[in-house]
């Protein structure tokens, strides 16, 4: 485990891909804070399309517990990345099934637009999470059968 800045680190991604199979491992089994783990202390997170962008762990930790919460199953399929030193952006097709605390299906699917960091450990960590960026404006928001249109 790696410490920073007071936060404890127990997960680890070797590649700027390996991030996202990382968190959606993560959040799909419950271990939020082992996801928020992958975020960097000053990271943003939009829960939302055209939602706040949400700063630092503190604020990223609540709507990691609401995805949680809902006890998802994912998939995802890496479309692109490009790396220039120690900052690269990945696009990422994503798909989520889970289920509302009242039972309710919830799926979302989308596009994301992500940039990673490489950490002075040689790990790659989440700089900016935008899990709707490459399909803004049509992305659904969050919510009981948010799936994009065909």
């Amino acid at each position: 485990m790696l410490k920073e800045k007071g936060f404890v680190m127990s997960v680890f991604a070797s590649t700027p891909e390996d991030v996202i199979t990382v968190i959606g491992t993560a959040l799909c089994e419950g271990r939020v804070q082992d996801a928020l783990a992958l975020y960097e202390a000053e990271a943003v997170f939009i829960a939302q399309p055209g939602g706040p962008h949400l700063t630092g762990r503190d604020a990223i930790s609540d709507a990691l517990y609401q995805f949680a919460a809902l006890r998802p199953t994912m998939s995802a399929e890496i479309r692109k990345v490009v790396q220039a030193g120690d900052v690269a952006t990945v696009c990422n097709t994503w798909e989520m099934h889970g289920t509302a605390p009242d039972g309710t299906p919830v799926r979302m699917s989308a596009t994301s637009a992500d940039v990673m960091r490489r950490r002075s450990d040689g790990t790659w960590g989440i700089h900016i999470d935008d899990p709707w960026g490459a399909d803004e404006p049509d992305a659904q928001p969050w919510g009981r059968d948010a799936t994009r249109p065909a």
